[in-house]
């Protein structure tokens, strides 16, 4: 990838909150970390949330209910394997996130570090929110990788991102008191109406800021939705002692 374009990449996700980068991930990297989460899908390799443990709109009642089994996503990615490891701190997300951070990126185990898995019938819709609500750290700078392990699109559940609203400022009126934002308020709809979902391949990444507001609707199709998300701030961002964002230390990411 040439200087010119990764330049270009960094001022987009600076103007407009998130970048999609095509074809970031080799193919064979995709198979692989694809194939291995689904075996650990159908073997239920924990740690796991529960669709059910959420409560967010559309999924099941209880772990008991109908469809209670069904994942959300698998936790603690950077842990599952080597090839998962290998994707987490691999030279090109290195080297991108550096040129970003312009300094020593940090993986962030606490915070995302997930496979996400959106299932048909149970899986729930995921309100406009921003990542950061519930993270605690010196500055608000962090970056979540979000790559695409199967297509993406609106019917079954691929993100939306609302362009430019990391730069805004908001009231607390504005999020109910899960820090959701409300979108019946006319203010808010406003924004929303500029919400985009970019149809993503296979491959593909999104780099995208973490107050950036983005949310998800229900899969519609019949096919599980995997996509593989992990967070990182620059080393001199640091998360806030005593704080969960504390509770794991993070890998920081070499030159090699």
């Amino acid at each position: 990838m040439s200087a010119s374009c990764v330049a270009e990449q960094l001022a987009t996700l600076r103007r407009q909150g998130y970048v999609v980068v095509r074809q970031f991930a080799p193919a064979a990297v995709v198979t692989a970390l694809r194939d291995e989460a689904e075996r650990q899908l159908a073997s239920q390799a924990g740690p796991i949330e529960y669709e059910a443990d959420l409560q967010y709109p559309g999924a099941p009642p209880s772990r008991q209910a109908p469809g209670g089994a069904t994942a959300r996503r698998l936790l603690g990615a950077f842990g599952r394997g080597p090839q998962f490891k290998a994707w987490a701190t691999s030279p090109a997300v290195a080297a991108w996130l550096r040129a970003y951070f312009g300094e020593t990126p940090v993986l962030s185990t606490v915070h995302h570090n997930c496979v996400m898995t959106k299932h048909p019938a149970y899986g729930s819709l995921t309100g406009w929110h921003q990542d950061i609500r519930y993270w605690s750290f010196s500055q608000p700078e962090l970056v979540s990788v979000w790559l695409a392990l199967g297509p993406e699109t609106a019917e079954n559940g691929g993100l939306y991102f609302i362009p430019g609203s990391h730069t805004a400022s908001y009231s607390a009126e504005q999020f109910d008191e899960k820090k959701f934002f409300r979108d019946e308020l006319p203010e808010n709809r406003r924004w929303i109406q500029q919400a985009v979902c970019p149809e993503l391949a296979p491959g593909d990444v999104v780099f995208f800021h973490c107050r950036t507001l983005h949310a998800a609707r229900q899969n519609g199709t019949d096919r599980v939705k995997f996509s593989l998300v992990h967070t990182y701030h620059p080393q001199s961002c640091l998360p806030l002692p005593g704080s969960r964002s504390a509770s794991a230390p993070g890998v920081p990411l070499g030159d090699e």
